[in-house]
């Protein structure tokens, strides 16, 4: 399981011209789900997501998480980020899990946030729908984080 996690001032999803999650700050979540991925997984890059520490403290130092700033999280499945691109010039989407598994783990993982942060904090995509995608990243700052 990956996580690109950027850290954003603001970010929101459209879903056929519709607004469905909108957060000042915060983290914009990109998740990606493969074949040997599980419900342990989805647990551990929850919690790990909520408690990275990529807010500046008082001091400007890196040293505060999104618990600690009482920002919030959309999570958008992104099945894109198991792409291989080693061959050719078209990327081949074999490592990423089919739907009806990785469905089930990116609920996971916005349900193990939502227990973390609270549900109000937390927003998400839509699984397998046509997004539109807008974010402000304050850094710029991202990260992956597997699991």
């Amino acid at each position: 399981m990956k996580a690109w996690v950027q850290r954003v001032s603001e970010a929101s999803v459209e879903v056929d011209g519709e607004k469905i999650s909108e957060i000042g700050e915060g983290y914009l979540v990109l998740l990606g789900v493969t074949h040997d991925d599980d419900e342990a997984k989805a647990d551990n890059i929850a919690s790990r997501i909520a408690g990275i520490r990529i807010f500046e403290d008082e001091n400007g130092k890196i040293n505060r998480s999104i618990e600690d700033v009482g920002g919030s999280v959309i999570v958008v499945s992104q099945f894109t980020l198991y792409a291989d691109t080693v061959h050719g010039r078209r990327p081949g989407f074999g490592n990423a899990a089919r739907p009806e598994k990785a469905e089930p783990l990116y609920e996971r993982v916005v349900s193990s946030l939502r227990e973390k942060l609270g549900s109000s904090r937390v927003g998400t995509g839509r699984f397998g729908a046509d997004m539109k995608v807008r974010l402000l990243n304050n850094g710029p700052f991202s990260i992956e984080i597997t699991a």
